[in-house]
């Protein structure tokens, strides 16, 4: 016991010790924490400092830094001088840092359109999306300038990164060398009171052993389709998405890429379009009044699963779990929800369909607006999960190797126009953390894998296309059947190796495809021929087609039920009646349903097939909330990596060997031919619908279900 307490002294006394150290520390701020704290002060110079940040935010930024590293330096003066043997001196020197603040949460947070010169050198937030990367480079900071007449040296500190030499020296008269001052004593005290003469000299040599640099490296933010749909539809006729360049520094540098959701906090600058596009000379400037504006970030925040550092209470968001993985983090209330959606159970039904309801119920809250195609909608649940990843599947050393096993799954639907294709793509897209959304008429194989640009120093970059945007997400792709056949050759190593490869003026890389691709396709002739295959019906490669983990087919065949659903959910989004008629109406149509779906389950209970339960529950069970499914598909594709156990294998090995050789013998004569890639679909598939259900192995019951 003894010893324990001592430990925990210890402990304590280690904790409440302030500690310096050398170098430069970030620290990260709430900036409405922080505003409500001040508020709660007596001082009212303390309740304006919101208003002197947002119209001041260089000089307020430098004066809470310094008000930080103040406190540090008093707080471990206090600390050595209370524990030091001599009351008059301390034990320790105080090494040298810097402070640097990143504020979060930041207010007002305007859209990229809105940005004027009235934002000018104002601290404000935007949101977009980031569509280009330029390459990390070094920017000058300061240096030692040599004057060429009088041969003294200070330091010059270069602004915006703009290499300008100074314009007169600003060296000490006083400050000679010393050989000089030893030679001319005698000189110097006959001179005393004569006053020292100022160097006049225009000639500078910059030193460049002592260059001091940072990194720096430039971004490009774009409003995304939300911020663009959320302006009216009379202001946002005819206009085409704004941006704005970014520039990020020290440990911002390669914080985000290309296709990510972020928050920015900076403040807005101004700068010459001549010295924007690299010209620097005075000549150049002085040409045009023409000024662009730009950011420079304080902090960046991505907001791919929409998680934000607000908290009401004004903490630091104390019960937040947050992951390194993937950058996450989910609120304690988020993960109290995905636990309740994971452990949901109808209590009807044998035990496997009650453990398969979580994955029902996702199926159920896609897209509740479309009646029917629930397989469908299963299919393209399962492509947003997505399988595991060989890293988690196989060692690290696999890896390495070279063994490649994309965990991504291909989704295509083949249907007549007016089934709701469009409306799927939309909703899939919208769940997903990160997605895309382009149109197959529109698209060029440049638009969709990478392209070249030449900047502005003359350098080639790299532009990052619709597949690389989605990496690590998906990228939805509507009609399909319009690319050209050089556009869809473009897709065949993305969609198999996960990555795509250019060479092209002298550049030579390979850029991350790691998407899941979901496409929409009508058939060529406008109506699905059964007695044609499917690549004959889309006039689609083999090759490209045989790299769909799942084709579905859509026929718009007449029957009178499923049509009076159609047509009566139609009429409900059209007709203006009140929601208690409605409810009633509808709860009339799934009472009814849901005796006849009763009736036709009980007498099978122990056949409830996956066709059997997903139009039971979609009859029976209300959809969950959009950003509840957003935030469920995220944390399950995020942490949830389920493995293959032995009952599952044996069941997706036997379900492949009976598709490749059938039963009646007859060899097959299908338009997408069984290979080991449809026995590998198949793993995936079962992968993700354990992820469904939160699950770590592979059970047989989700074998059986794809």
């Amino acid at each position: 016991n003894n010893n324990n307490n001592n430990n925990i002294q210890q402990l304590k006394s280690f904790l409440m010790t302030p500690r310096v150290s050398n170098g430069r520390h970030i620290i990260t701020i709430d900036h409405a924490s922080l505003l409500n704290e001040l508020q709660s002060c007596n001082k009212k110079n303390l309740n304006e400092f919101g208003a002197f940040l947002y119209h001041k935010p260089q000089v307020g930024i430098c004066a809470f830094n310094c008000a930080i590293a103040l406190t540090l330096v008093t707080l471990t003066k206090r600390h050595d001088l209370k524990n030091s043997s001599s009351p008059t001196k301390t034990t320790s020197n105080i090494p040298s840092f810097t402070i640097q603040s990143r504020f979060y949460n930041v207010y007002p947070t305007i859209q990229i359109q809105h940005v004027k010169t009235s934002n000018a050198y104002k601290f404000i937030s935007l949101k977009g999306r980031i569509i280009k990367v330029h390459s990390k480079r070094l920017r000058l900071l300061t240096a030692d300038v040599l004057c060429i007449k009088c041969g003294n040296v200070f330091e010059h500190l270069f602004h915006d990164g703009r290499y300008e030499l100074p314009t007169r020296c600003r060296a000490n008269p006083n400050n000679n060398e010393s050989s000089s001052s030893s030679n001319n004593n005698n000189n110097i005290n006959s001179n005393s009171n004569s006053k020292p003469q100022s160097c006049r000299g225009q000639k500078f040599e910059l030193i460049r052993r002592t260059a001091k640099y940072i990194d720096y490296q430039k971004l490009k933010l774009q409003e995304d389709d939300n911020q663009s749909s959320m302006a009216s539809s009379t202001a946002a006729a005819g206009r085409t998405p704004r941006s704005i360049d970014l520039e990020v520094t020290h440990d911002l540098v390669d914080k985000c890429h290309a296709g990510d959701c972020v928050k920015v906090v900076g403040i807005i600058h101004a700068m010459n379009n001549a010295v924007a596009s690299g010209k620097a000379n005075k000549k150049s400037v002085n040409e045009t009044s023409t000024y662009t504006l730009y950011m420079v970030a304080n902090s960046i925040v991505n907001t791919a699963s929409d998680l934000h550092f607000s908290n009401k209470r004004g903490a630091k968001d104390s019960n937040a779990t947050s992951t390194t993985r993937g950058g996450f983090m989910f609120t304690q209330d988020q993960l109290e929800k995905i636990t309740k959606v994971a452990h949901a159970d109808h209590m009807y039904g044998p035990l496997s369909a009650r453990m398969a309801f979580p994955f029902d119920l996702l199926v159920r809250s896609l897209c509740p607006s479309i009646i029917g195609h629930d397989m469908v909608k299963a299919g393209i649940l399962l492509g947003l999960l997505g399988g595991t990843p060989p890293s988690s599947t196989y060692g690290l050393e696999d890896v390495k190797s070279g063994l490649t096993i994309r965990s991504n799954i291909h989704v295509l639907i083949v249907g007549d126009p007016g089934m709701g294709k469009s409306c799927l793509l939309l909703a899939s897209q919208q769940v997903a953390s990160r997605s895309v959304y382009v149109g197959g008429n529109t698209s060029s194989t440049t638009g969709l894998t990478v392209s070249l640009s030449k900047e502005a120093g003359g350098e080639v970059g790299i532009e990052a296309g619709a597949l690389v945007l989605a990496d690590q997400g998906v990228c939805c792709i509507d009609e399909f059947d319009k690319m050209a056949k050089s556009n869809q050759d473009g897709l065949l190593e993305a969609m198999e190796q996960q990555r795509i490869s250019i060479a092209k003026a002298g550049v030579i890389a390979s850029l991350p495809a790691r998407c899941c691709v979901i496409a929409a396709a009508n058939p060529r002739h406008g109506k699905y021929n059964m007695n044609k295959t499917v690549a004959e019906n889309l006039n689609i490669a083999p090759p490209l087609l045989s790299r769909f983990d799942l084709v579905f087919i859509l026929r718009d065949d007449a029957d009178l039920d499923q049509d009076q659903l159609i047509s009566g959910n139609i009429m409900d989004l059209y007709r203006r009646e009140s929601n208690d008629a409605r409810k009633n109406r509808q709860n009339e149509g799934s009472n009814k349903r849901q005796k006849k779906t009763n009736d036709n389950t009980d007498a099978s209970l122990n056949s409830f097939d996956i066709k059997r339960r997903l139009p039971w529950v979609a009859q029976t069970q209300k959809p969950l909330p959009a950003d509840l499914l957003k935030d469920y598909i995220t944390y399950a594709r995020e942490y949830c990596k389920p493995k293959l156990t032995q009952d599952a294998a044996t069941v997706l090995k036997n379900y492949f060997m009976t598709l490749r050789y059938p039963e009646n013998g007859t060899c097959r004569n299908d338009s997408v031919p069984i290979t080991t890639r449809q026995l590998e679909a198949l793993i995936r598939l079962s992968q993700a619908r354990a992820k469904a259900c939160l699950r770590d192995f592979v059970l047989k019951e989700d074998a059986e279900d794809v």
